[in-house]
């Protein structure tokens, strides 16, 4: 099923009268709407808060103009019991719900289940969300594509100070909570200016190289084969004059929100111009076959000073604003 083609029009929100959603209708007006039109039915098993910002009403009429239905799973009943559905969308956590999921996906293959729960374990562990992007070490005539240099302290912070110098980081260093779960406290992160000040942080963490990017950082969200890119605030530059004076950890509670939109900001070029399009596109195309994840977004920055050489920082499955 080519999803790119069912989702690429989701920003376009028509200003006609708001439909009922399929979430109030029975299933025996789901299957009488199949009956009279041929549409693609798409169960979704989300959280309260991801269906509020997800499925708004405008969304869910494009959607069914485009022969698209949303339709609620309800948890307390057998799965198989529920549909039929042409594709499973979800991101709901538990060892339950995974279970759940692959027996599913087991009975019904004719399913696309969006995506299959252990390719999304993979990335709630930053230790191993980006590994692939390291692996593929991808250089093209457009331009490289790398991650910071990272360390990975699970207990003990003040052993981190001989850490970093044994692993030979350079300072400031980037703090971000080990598990990647989607929760207020994995999007937090830290600016470590100090090797002292390493000492008061709380493992588990990853610590990264910070790397001057010009303050801005591009939020790649990739559905299927389709790709939108938009441009998101992000933490200063830190200069050698800087970082000789200022000691401490700074938190900070969340960057990047959509909130922090630089799109219409007035920005040096260098730091506006968009990443290459044909890398993302190869990168895309390789991270979907190496995480077998249809549905995600990667936080990429530009190192300030080059044109062509990107670090990707973040991977997050189904992100909590999606620009389709």
């Amino acid at each position: 099923m080519r999803l790119e083609e069912e989702f690429s029009h989701c920003d376009n929100y028509d200003e006609e009268e708001e439909p009922k959603t399929m979430s109030q209708c029975s299933i025996g007006a789901l299957q009488q709407q199949q009956q009279q039109q041929k549409f693609v039915v798409v169960g979704y098993a989300l959280t309260s808060k991801k269906i509020k910002s997800f499925l708004q009403p405008k969304f869910e009429g494009l959607a069914r103009n485009k022969g698209i239905l949303f339709v609620a799973i309800d948890q307390n009943r057998p799965l198989s019991d529920q549909g039929p559905f042409d594709i499973v969308l979800h991101k709901l956590t538990g060892k339950e719900w995974r279970q759940i999921l692959e027996d599913y996906r087991q009975t019904h293959p004719e399913v696309t289940v969006l995506d299959p729960p252990d390719a999304i374990q993979h990335l709630h562990n930053r230790q191993s969300m980006l590994q692939c992007v390291a692996d593929m070490n991808l250089s093209t005539s457009y331009g490289r594509v790398g991650v910071p240099r990272q360390l990975v302290i699970k207990k003990d912070a003040s052993s981190i100070a001989d850490a970093v110098d044994k692993a030979g980081l350079i300072l400031p260093l980037v703090a971000k909570p080990l598990v990647a779960d989607g929760s207020a406290k994995s999007h937090e992160l830290s600016l470590a200016y100090d090797q002292y000040s390493l000492q008061k942080l709380e493992p588990p963490l990853v610590l990264q190289e910070f790397v001057n990017h010009g303050g801005v950082l591009f939020k790649v969200y990739i559905v299927g084969e389709a790709i939108k890119v938009v441009r998101r605030f992000s933490l200063p530059d830190v200069t050698k004059r800087e970082l000789s004076k200022v000691t401490g950890v700074f938190r900070f509670p969340r960057v990047s929100c959509a909130a922090a939109s630089a799109d219409d900001a007035d920005l040096d070029p260098s730091v506006a111009e968009l990443p290459p399009r044909p890398l993302l596109e190869r990168l895309a195309k390789e991270l979907r076959w190496r995480l077998g994840l249809r549905l995600f977004n990667l936080d990429i920055i530009r190192e300030h000073g080059t044109r062509d050489h990107f670090y990707v920082i973040d991977i997050n499955y189904f992100p909590g604003k999606c620009h389709f």
